[in-house]
């Protein structure tokens, strides 16, 4: 995935920008590993079996964490910093399933050089995780190179 480095200015109302991942069985042992949450529910497939799902399921912030590559490396990209999420988890992320990982810039302060992001995790055409980011932009002149 390229880095971007969009401006303040650079960046429209209306920007539409996405990727695509799909996330392995082996993400989900890694993100259980680091964050110690092993629950059945992501970790054992025979226990997973016997749930609504029938099979193991993505931890949520797992997925989610896939906006933090949204912003911080396609838009707004570089000096990216990020602020706040909401998120709103609709359906499981099942491993293996091809992802897109959706950002509109739905608003922004000029004031304080805030930019508002509605955030989408899909999978085809269904809506997985659905959420909304603030963040704002590092100023280039406080970067040391």
């Amino acid at each position: 995935m390229k880095l971007e480095d969009y401006t303040y200015e650079g960046i429209a109302i209306g920007k539409k920008f996405s990727f695509q991942r799909t996330l392995t069985s082996e993400d989900i042992a890694s993100f259980a590993a680091l964050t110690e949450d092993t629950n059945p529910l992501h970790c054992d497939e025979s226990y997973a079996r016997h749930t609504p799902f029938k099979k193991p399921v993505a931890h949520g912030m797992l997925a989610a964490g896939l906006f933090s590559a949204l912003v911080g490396m396609v838009c707004p990209g570089r000096r990216c910093l990020y602020l706040s999420q909401t998120l709103q988890f609709k359906k499981p992320v099942f491993p293996g399933t091809p992802l897109t990982i959706l950002g509109m810039v739905t608003g922004k302060n000029d004031s304080v050089k805030l930019i508002t992001i509605h955030t989408q995790i899909l999978a085809q055409d269904t809506v997985l995780i659905d959420g909304e980011a603030k963040v704002t932009l590092i100023p280039e002149s406080s970067l040391s190179h």
